[in-house]
């Protein structure tokens, strides 16, 4: 492509206004993953190269939960908004559709088949080097059991057995703490047909030991 073709211009144009800009990126055949909003930040014409840096998306789970001001009135606005930089997995679109796929599309904790509340686990964090974005590292689960799991709630051994932590087991709450986390305590978890798609023992053995060492 010449230097001086129309996306180019477009794209330079960007940097010059620091505007921002719309990625899409292919994961699939015919997919794509939108990635907003991303601003250029380095042009490299020689090389006929751009560099992009996404900003933190409103309502990224890597935002920590912070605690409320106190004596807050309660008609008062709190919206407050802060641009930061961060890294955004690319990657996420992909390994989230590969592990569905392999886990038949269900929770494999609960067998929850709403796809809406379905996501990949990591087994070993994404930052972790031995984290990668396959199919051994991930798990299928359903919102409420991934969030338990990535909390040290609820632990997958080696074996694919269910623990839920002690804590939660000697708490008295409601239906969904009875039926939905302690109810699956000592039972196995639902696992990928084909054995080369089944959860890495290794990495569970490792991830088990961090849910033994939390509680």
């Amino acid at each position: 492509m010449r230097a001086a073709e129309a996306d180019n211009r477009a794209l330079r144009a960007a940097a010059e206004l620091n505007v921002p800009l719309i990625y899409f990126r292919g994961i699939a055949p015919g997919q794509y993953a939108a990635v907003a909003p991303a601003f250029v930040t380095r042009d490299d014409p020689a090389r006929r190269r751009v560099e992009l840096q996404a900003s933190l998306l409103i309502g990224d789970p890597a935002i920590a939960l912070v605690a409320p001001e106190p004596n807050v009135d309660p008609a008062e606005d709190t919206r407050r908004y802060a641009t930061r930089e961060a890294l955004v997995r690319l990657h996420q679109h992909q390994f989230r559709a590969l592990v569905l796929r392999a886990y038949r599309g269900r929770c494999a904790v609960c067998a929850l088949r709403e796809a809406d509340l379905l996501q990949a686990a990591h087994i070993l964090e994404d930052r972790d080097p031995r984290g990668v974005a396959a199919v051994v590292n991930g798990i299928a689960l359903c919102a409420i059991h991934h969030l338990a799991y990535d909390r040290n709630l609820m632990g997958i051994d080696a074996r694919g057995g269910v623990h839920v932590s002690g804590r939660l087991l000697r708490e008295h709450d409601g239906p969904m703490l009875r039926t939905g986390l302690q109810g699956f305590h000592g039972a196995a978890i639902l696992q990928p047909s084909r054995l080369a798609e089944r959860p890495d023992p290794e990495r569970l053995e490792v991830r088990f030991d961090q849910f033994l060492a939390a509680a």
